[in-house]
């Protein structure tokens, strides 16, 4: 089946989409990229976004008015990608989150989690007539998850080792990370652990945004950070905040480490009169220093291998601070004394850390695809989730169908507005 995926992240860069030819169920799932491009907000939407992501008020019609801009955007992209290729049957789309509250279980009575993403899967239906696949979380969370993070259950299928244990680890505006047993392992499947890490580009971005008086949106390939010294200070007084000592199942998103936190931590920084590479290196080690602590903390024993997805995949310099912390001890004094990785939890060291890329799987489009991959198993009726991850109760089928209309495919998004205005 050739299905579209469709998901655009907490970084709001824009909208990635993945057209890709699947087969099989799960444990023989197969997937071939045939395309894949990502597609730039309007400015004006995004400033939006970004706004009602940071708490801007909105009113029930101007509520509506963005998700329909939004599903507008997502059904556009969704046709460019199909230009001069065999038509997609299926479009599995993530839509945009704007607001997630994971569930809260500290207090007496138990708080239901609720995460609410826009860009209404009926409209793009309508827009393309290819029946689509939207609200994927909501089925975890009424299950008592938190809706996130869902990729596990694909990266399992596509991405585990019959020898080696590996984490995958996403890295968007939040970063995300699902840890696979080697398949030779008893039992591996029920040991696969995933979980929220805490912030992936988000800071990073909001600071050169701040920094360059928003004449850039991101740090390319880090090349601005890698100018910097990190202050280990400040990357172990923000690693204090209660989220990186929270256990798994945990999620985040910019709800914390948004705008809100950014203001603190430049606060927190002025004692320190940084420059601007060495504010924006240090909340690239803040990245890089809660990955490694997740999986110090949380992790049964470290990875044998790290393969990177995402924007933050590209951050050369990230992703070599990382290779740093995951190399033995006394290779580098750069490093926060209480993060020296623990030879007893087992695996030799150096880890190597590695992109999707080079394990087959497109690192750039690989949340498309795993959206691609969660509408082709709601087509067939195979739950999507994996509860020891998410924290449900049970497993559960993921996503809200919304079906194409038998009539013949418009022209353009616009034509199909016409008409059904």
């Amino acid at each position: 089946m050739r299905v579209i995926g469709l998901i655009s992240g907490t970084s709001v860069d824009g909208i990635d989409a993945a057209m890709v030819e699947i087969s099989g169920t799960d444990v023989d799932l197969k997937v071939e990229l045939l395309a894949g491009a990502t597609y730039p907000y309007p400015e004006a939407l995004r400033e939006q976004i970004l706004a009602v992501c940071a708490g801007a008020a909105l009113s029930m019609a101007e509520l509506a008015q963005l998700d329909d801009a939004i599903a507008k955007t997502f059904a556009q992209a969704a046709q460019t990608i199909q230009t001069d290729r065999p038509p997609a049957q299926l479009i599995g789309s993530h839509g945009q989150t704007v607001y997630h509250r994971p569930p809260d279980v500290q207090v007496g009575i138990p708080q239901m989690g609720y995460s609410l993403q826009l860009g209404r899967g009926a409209l793009i239906a309508h827009l393309t007539n290819i029946t689509t696949i939207s609200n994927f979380r909501v089925a975890d969370i009424a299950a008592g998850g938190q809706g996130a993070p869902l990729v596990s259950k694909i990266d399992a299928c596509l991405l585990s080792h019959p020898q080696e244990s590996r984490c995958v680890q996403n890295i968007g505006g939040i970063g995300n990370t699902t840890y696979l047993p080697a398949r030779q392992s008893p039992h591996w499947e029920d040991k696969i652990q995933g979980w929220d890490t805490g912030p992936g580009n988000a800071l990073v971005d909001l600071a050169v945004q701040h920094l360059s008086g928003k004449t850039k949106t991101y740090d390319q390939d880090g090349n601005w950070a890698s100018g910097g010294t990190p202050c280990q200070a400040l990357v172990e007084k923000w690693l204090s905040h209660d989220f990186f000592q929270l256990p798994p199942p945990k999620s985040t998103g910019r709800e914390l480490f948004g705008v809100d936190f950014f203001q603190q931590c430049l606060a927190d920084a002025e004692p320190y009169n940084l420059s601007a590479a060495d504010l924006l290196a240090t909340l690239t080690e803040l990245t890089v220093a809660s990955i490694v602590h997740n999986y110090q903390t949380f992790l049964p024993k470290m990875p044998d291998r790290v393969l990177l997805c995402g924007g933050g995949s590209r951050n050369l310099y990230l992703k070599q601070r990382l290779q740093i912390y995951l190399s033995p001890p006394g290779e580098s004094t750069q490093l926060p004394i209480t993060l020296v990785p623990r030879q007893s939890l087992g695996t030799p060291l150096p880890i190597p850390v590695l992109t999707t890329d080079e394990v087959g799987l497109n690192a750039d489009y690989k949340e498309a695809i795993a959206f691609a991959v969660l509408a082709y198993w709601r087509h067939l009726g195979i739950p999507g989730n994996l509860p020891q991850v998410t924290g449900a109760s049970a497993s559960a089928l993921l996503g809200e169908i919304h079906l194409a209309m038998a009539q013949p495919p418009h022209d353009s998004i616009d034509s199909a507005l016409a008409v059904s205005d």
